[in-house]
């Protein structure tokens, strides 16, 4: 079929289900000036060295990582960023109120500032929006903690732990390469994977594991599966329907969302 004819199919997919859960990658949020981390622009792919900032042992044991860390959060083109035209239109389907749910990898916001409320998404891999301290738990807006390293703290550390004697170290509360994912978030995630009638994946490579198991689950529970992204993903063969083609363009289509 022509993307033409895939987008009408789907759209009659949409148009039927009244349980759908997205599952969002950092594809969705490119067009909104967040580079992703491997494609052709992204991150890794022009430094890959930076790489190492997102390793967990190496961020706990090298303060000089650290410091690093700290200066590109305090640069991320994130808190810049606005949602775009796929961010409104997913919150438009809840608005309708088909959607059940939103699983995203993302940890910029977008979907919530889109409209979307926060008890509907689920951020399997956190928020750059709060800092964690690594010791105590004790968690504070990333506002709060980048005021310090705007006024000369180059590795700020927890402010909690300092009080009672301690040496807590501060990160954005996101998860890090070998760092153990949240399992009652990851649950969530299986869970409403394995009720809804439609899962849409958009872009997504859906090649990080567990997340991407989300898609066979939804299958297994009798669920429809569209992917919608710029390239191939580990789940094309799962999907019902696979849309390859840009995501600002066609997702808003996909789910007749007008403008």
């Amino acid at each position: 079929m022509t993307n033409e004819e895939l987008i009408r199919t789907g759209q009659d997919l949409v148009a039927g289900a009244q349980r759908i859960v997205f599952v969002t990658g950092a594809g969705i949020s490119t067009a909104a000036g967040i580079p992703d981390f491997r494609g052709p622009n992204g991150l890794w792919t022009k430094n890959p060295k930076a790489e190492r900032l997102a390793h967990i042992d190496h961020y706990l044991n090298d303060p000089e990582v650290r410091e690093l860390a700290w200066q590109a959060r305090l640069s991320s083109a994130a808190w810049e960023a606005r949602p775009t035209a796929a961010h409104r239109a997913i919150t438009a389907v809840h608005e309708r109120g088909q959607m059940l749910a939103l699983v995203t990898q993302n940890v910029d916001g977008l979907h919530q500032a889109a409209g979307t409320p926060a008890d509907g998404v689920i951020e399997v891999h956190g928020t750059m929006h709060w800092s964690i301290c690594w010791t105590c738990g004790d968690r504070l807006a990333m506002s709060e903690t980048l005021r310090r390293v705007v006024a000369g703290e180059s590795d700020p550390d927890c402010l909690v732990c300092r009080a009672a004697g301690r040496n807590g170290i501060l990160k954005s509360d996101t998860i890090s390469f070998g760092q153990n994912l949240v399992p009652e978030v990851i649950d969530r995630a299986f869970r409403v994977a394995a009720d809804c009638d439609l899962l849409i994946a958009v872009g997504s490579t859906l090649q990080v594991y567990p997340v991407a198991g989300v898609v066979p689950e939804a299958r297994r529970h009798g669920a429809s599966v569209i992917i919608v992204n710029g390239a191939e993903t580990g789940m094309d063969t799962v999907a019902n329907l696979v849309i390859r083609d840009d995501i600002q363009a066609v997702l808003p289509r996909l789910l007749s969302v007008e403008g």
